[in-house]
């Protein structure tokens, strides 16, 4: 009887023990890397207009030679784009981290402190790189405007 006592108290503790995926701070990681996706995706999406934009550039500076400004331009441009995609690299290696701690606390090999500790790490490094997304996009906005006036003005001195 005493046996069976012992086996009812150990299966009550281990059943009130709460699987860490249905937690709150759990649901909030998941919550928080939704978010990160929904970001990276945007970043990779503004990219590829970026990528549009400078292949629409380098087509209408075929007919300018030798125009060193122009040429510039195209460096640049070429320099920032490769600026995004080593962010969008870096920004995929988080999310992959991410993923790995989502999984590492479901399956409780992780504490919720460490868990914790891990996401703000992580979260910090993530609002780094979506402040370096908004500069680079800033920047790219830039450019893109120098290279419209620039056309403009090849434009109305070939009217001339």
């Amino acid at each position: 009887m005493k046996h069976v006592m012992i086996f009812a108290v150990m299966l009550a503790i281990v059943s009130c023990k709460q699987n860490p995926a249905e937690t709150v701070e759990h649901k909030e990681l998941v919550k928080a890397h939704t978010e990160m996706k929904t970001a990276h995706e945007a970043m990779t999406l503004e990219h590829d207009a970026m990528s549009d934009n400078h292949d629409q550039m380098i087509a209408a500076h075929k007919n300018i030679e030798n125009d060193s400004l122009h040429l510039k331009m195209e460096k640049e441009h070429k320099s920032l784009l490769l600026k995004h995609q080593d962010l969008i690299d870096e920004h995929t290696a988080l999310l992959s981290k991410h993923e790995e701690l989502e999984l590492k606390h479901a399956s409780g090999n992780i504490t919720l402190e460490e868990m914790k500790k891990e996401h703000e790490t992580m979260a910090s490094e993530h609002e780094k790189m979506d402040k370096e997304h908004q500069s680079l996009k800033a920047e790219h906005a830039k450019i893109a405007e120098e290279d419209k006036k620039m056309m403009l003005e090849d434009t109305e001195q070939t009217k001339e």
